[in-house]
């Protein structure tokens, strides 16, 4: 079996010569099938910018990218939209909802794009908001639900396109202490199913909920251990 995610050698310049700042400066990172895994560190660590290069929203100046097994580091940006919308379920800060539009019909929209037919988007749409509790809200739009609720339609959207990894970035930043829990909770759940998990996040409460926690500093991981408190 393949990592979802291998990275090896991953090296993020901006800039030339003596004025050119590292990103990313030789990051090595390997997540398996399954893990729950939350990546920490301050502004300016290059988290964000390691989210996107995984995320394959971003390219490296250097280094080499393994997603789900196939090589993207090469890849067209053509090519690397195909494998986002195949591999990778995102959940951002910003619920990045349409307005005006049912729960059901945001979670369906990326899976028109892949060309799924309407049946089928229709039951995966309504499967995934039923795993994240919103079976009742189908037909509401973004303005009638909580800013929690929208945060799992969200994940509902990410969930219905079946991907190999699910990619949060500071997903609880817009939230409540409340939604927050809700939230982390219902992620517990999609790892417990079997689902690779990924959680950008500065905040201690949301990393310790992960199983492997890792730490950048300076483009750099400065770790990468297990959870104690879940691995006892």
């Amino acid at each position: 079996m393949h990592p979802v995610i291998d990275v090896r050698g991953a090296v993020k310049r901006y800039g030339q010569g003596e004025s050119s700042i590292f990103a990313l400066d030789g990051v090595d990172l390997s997540i398996e099938a399954g893990e729950y895994v939350a990546i920490m560190g301050p502004s300016g660590s290059g988290k964000s910018t390691l989210m996107n290069i995984m995320g394959a929203l971003d390219v490296m100046t250097s280094g080499k990218y393994f997603l789900d097994g196939i090589e993207i580091s090469s890849m067209d940006e053509n090519a690397l939209s195909v494998v986002r919308g195949r591999k990778i379920g995102f959940i951002f800060q910003s619920f990045n909802l349409i307005p005006r539009t049912t729960a059901l019909a945001n979670v369906e929209l990326p899976m028109a794009y892949q060309g799924i037919k309407s049946a089928e988007r229709k039951m995966r749409a309504l499967k995934a908001l039923e795993v994240v509790g919103l079976s009742d809200r189908v037909n509401h739009e973004p303005t009638e639900l909580s800013g929690g609720q929208q945060q799992r339609v969200a994940v509902a959207r990410a969930l219905a396109t079946r991907p190999a990894l699910l990619l949060a970035d500071e997903p609880t930043g817009a939230l409540d202490s409340k939604s927050t829990s809700d939230l982390l909770d219902l992620f517990d759940q999609i790892n417990a199913a079997g689902r690779t998990v990924v959680v950008i996040t500065h905040e201690m409460e949301v990393a310790q909920r992960a199983k492997r926690i890792i730490r950048m500093r300076d483009g750099k991981i400065i770790s990468d251990s297990l959870n104690a408190e879940l691995v006892k």
